[in-house]
């Protein structure tokens, strides 16, 4: 056994000790938050682009040169370290520049929320762990269900993002179903797997790949989830979902789960809701709304109607760090039904016995498929208390006001196609001029919008996303910045036809 030098080693931990959260060390928490704060203030303020085209390549060697075995001397050589192998080069969702993903820049009350919850440190997953961090999050479930009004039996519990909250909601379906085969006496004594193989999910094709991964996560495979159709503007074709529910039950199939999108990813179309939830009833199939995106209208005092009839649903979800401006990561699933959480219930002795729950202890990892979990509903509590609800719909309001103007500036503009008009915030388009009158093929425009894409990234001047359509590439807009006008979306828009002209000027002479 190696010699051991103990002196050496109690004089680190008290060393270390000096870094700890408490009473003792309150001001130098202080302190050090402040010069953190203060760094990323001055940084915001002297940002012009929201990104400035760093290669990976260059990157990955300035992280891979920092010496994690060798600390700095304080946290301000540590900050001024962050700014060479992060900060310079973060993307920043604030600038009216990006305008790629579905990124919001957030609002100064959840940043203090996020402050707070970060240093008190709360775990949600028992009442003896998060006391009255349970009570806000319960309150904000209460509120976003009475919102989306699901009816007073709904509950639901604060997730990681969508993808998880749209698994715990197919999770629950997939439970639900089998607990209603297993009534049948020849499948009373299977087990789940030999249940699950008969079991089909149903999504629009334009839907989440969530959706996808939730059903080989659950034990389905890929293919349980039957592609639904759209019509032509992006929503779930009612009468193709129709006629895909007839197939499959005559093929002894059981629609397990029906899943309509309020906004979808690339268009924000909202799928006519009330039709489909007259299809899951006469189904008996679960109706999940996957609102991630869409989720934001609960708030919205023009677009709260194109929600129309998500209150039918048998769960929702929806991300409060997408359209309600909160940082990451921000989330929660919803249930109509309370009592269907049982579904993704598990108690432990040593956590969470069954003898608290018949004591009405509420611990909130009865209702979750995570143990550990940070107090993210502070954030939102926070900017409800500060700006309120009308103001956080406003933002989005104004998001969905510019899209619609950029929508019109695009549709006039003869170097670009519009794929369909904007319903929510997104905005789908390609650069395909024309040479003497005649528009260039499609397999040029398909090689030349994902070259136009990266060009205008690597200069760090813009972000913008892309797409595939009826296997067509283009670009995608995603504006959630309340504060970019039409001019700073038109910049962007010059600078992908000015790539694009660059792009087929090089072309056409490396042809000549």
């Amino acid at each position: 056994m190696p010699a051991h030098d103990f002196g050496s080693s109690v004089e680190l931990a008290l060393s270390a000790s000096n870094h700890l959260f408490n009473a003792r060390n309150a001001s130098r928490y202080v302190a050090q938050v402040l010069q953190g704060v203060n760094t990323v203030a001055t940084k915001i303020e002297g940002t012009e682009h929201p990104f400035t085209g760093v290669e990976p390549a260059r990157l990955k060697e300035r992280v891979a040169a920092v010496d994690l075995d060798l600390p700095l001397e304080d946290t301000a050589a540590a900050l001024a370290e962050l700014e060479d192998v992060y900060l310079r080069d973060a993307v920043y969702f604030h600038d009216p520049k990006y305008a790629a993903h579905l990124n919001c820049p957030v609002v100064i009350p959840a940043l203090v929320g996020e402050a707070i919850l970060s240093a008190v440190n709360s775990s949600m997953d028992t009442w003896d762990q998060s006391a009255g961090a349970t009570m806000i999050e319960r309150r904000l479930i209460d509120w976003t269900a009475g919102r989306l009004q699901l009816g007073s039996a709904a509950d639901g519990v604060f997730t990681s993002g969508g993808s998880q909250s749209n698994l715990q909601a197919l999770l629950i379906a997939r439970n639900h179903a089998v607990a209603v085969l297993r009534r049948e006496t020849a499948n009373a004594a299977l087990r789940l797997p030999l249940l699950l193989d008969r079991l089909r999910i149903f999504a629009s094709a334009d839907s989440h790949f969530s959706i996808q991964k939730s059903a080989s996560m659950l034990g389905l495979g890929y293919d349980a989830v039957i592609s639904v159709p759209c019509t032509a503007d992006h929503r779930m074709d009612p009468a193709a979902l129709a006629a895909a529910l007839v197939e499959a039950t005559d093929a002894g199939l059981v629609p397990m789960a029906i899943v309509g999108t309020a906004g979808t990813t690339d268009f924000g179309s909202v799928d006519p809701l009330r039709e489909i939830a007259a299809l899951s009833r006469t189904y008996d199939s679960w109706f999940h709304v996957d609102a991630a995106y869409g989720g934001g209208l609960i708030v919205s005092s023009r677009y709260r109607n194109l929600l129309a009839g998500v209150g039918l649903a048998d769960s929702v979800t929806v991300d409060f760090h997408k359209t309600f401006f909160q940082p990451v990561s921000s989330s929660a699933l919803l249930v109509r039904d309370a009592a269907m959480l049982r579904h993704v219930t598990y108690y432990a002795d040593y956590l969470n016995p069954e003898s608290a729950a018949k004591a009405e202890i509420p611990n909130q990892v009865d209702k979750s498929i995570q143990t550990t979990r940070r107090f993210d509903a502070l954030k939102l509590w926070m900017t409800l208390r500060v700006i309120g609800a009308d103001g956080i719909g406003a933002l989005f309001d104004e998001a969905i006001d510019l899209a619609a103007r950029v929508g019109g500036l695009l549709a006039a503009d003869p170097d670009f196609e519009l794929e369909t008009d904007p319903q929510l915030s997104t905005l789908v388009f390609r650069y395909r001029p024309t040479a003497d009158g005649v528009p260039v093929t499609e397999d040029v425009a398909d090689a030349l919008n994902p070259a136009i894409r990266a060009a205008v990234f690597a200069t760090g001047q813009a972000v913008v996303a892309g797409t595939r359509v009826n296997g067509r590439q283009y670009l995608k807009f995603t504006l959630l910045n309340a504060e970019a006008t039409l001019e700073d979306i038109a910049e962007i828009v010059e600078l992908l036809r000015c790539a694009g002209a660059q792009l087929l000027a090089v072309n056409k002479k490396d042809n000549a």
